[in-house]
């Protein structure tokens, strides 16, 4: 594959992942979207079904790697390091790009959800006096907060802990990326399943399952283009009120996925 072909395919096949992965996010999220409170479920397999999009499309083209962390697996499992650079570039661009996309999609939605009086606590009617004194209390509350604390749709854009604890979280992340990668790393040991449609299919079969009973704690990044490009849009668009991007949190959906991710190359090379 020429480095041409491998950016052009993790650009689109990226992109691809975030706009439905993060559009189901927003479709459950957002006040006015016919799928809000749609809940877990329709998010996990709403990100399942963007992998497979996205690695069907990009898939004769690049790989279909989509994700630093399962270039850097391979990449420790093989030894190759020269195409990794390219691969990183298109997927940190493509992510960016799905996750304005998202943005471009639901834009009214966007705005009702910030603009709304629950949302910002701006209430008028007869219950404004009320409202008022409640809105003053959370402003105080919130002035008492850092400015890059989760702004009330950054978890359409990116990923964040149920309980903030460091080692859990980072834990959490490393786990999830390590049964990813390694599952991705093994597909070579049935034949033809790795170079077949079946291969994909599997593989964003797994991304559900891990969803399901690992993505509780921090909404399980698993990949840190995909955590990490979204996070830098939400804190470039001009959207009201809407709070910090949680730079101090953006460490760990990066690193986690990295460390699982060299781990179970480790593994891989070791035991198979």
């Amino acid at each position: 594959m020429s480095s041409e072909h491998i950016f052009l395919g993790e650009t689109i096949g990226t992109a691809i992942l975030i706009l439905l992965g993060g559009g189901v996010c927003a479709a459950v999220t957002l006040k006015s979207s016919k799928a809000r409170n749609a809940g877990w479920l329709a998010i996990t397999f709403g990100w399942g079904f963007a992998v497979l999009t996205g690695a069907y499309i990009s898939g004769s083209l690049s790989g279909a790697h989509l994700n630093p962390a399962v270039t850097i697996g391979l990449a420790v499992d093989t030894g190759e390091w020269s195409k990794v650079p390219v691969y990183l570039a298109g997927q940190m661009l493509g992510a960016m790009i799905g996750a304005a996309l998202v943005w471009a999609a639901y834009a009214g939605q966007f705005q009702a959800h910030l603009t709304d009086g629950e949302i910002t606590g701006a209430i008028e009617g007869p219950h404004a006096e009320a409202a008022t004194a409640s809105a003053s209390a959370t402003a105080a509350a919130s002035a008492k907060q850092p400015s890059s604390a989760p702004g009330p749709v950054l978890g359409i854009f990116s990923t964040g802990p149920e309980i903030r604890n460091v080692a859990q979280n980072l834990a959490t992340e490393i786990i999830g990326t390590f049964v990813l990668v390694l599952f991705i790393l093994t597909l070579n040991l049935t034949k033809g399943l790795a170079v077949s449609g079946t291969g994909s299919l599997m593989v964003a079969l797994v991304v559900v399952g891990i969803g399901l009973s690992l993505g509780g704690p921090t909404g399980y990044a698993i990949n840190p283009a995909r955590d990490l490009g979204p996070r830098i849009v939400h804190a470039l668009l001009p959207l009201p009120n809407k709070g910090g991007s949680d730079w101090s949190y953006a460490w760990i959906p990066v690193v986690g996925p990295i460390v699982g991710a060299v781990l179970a190359a480790g593994l891989h090379r070791i035991a198979f």
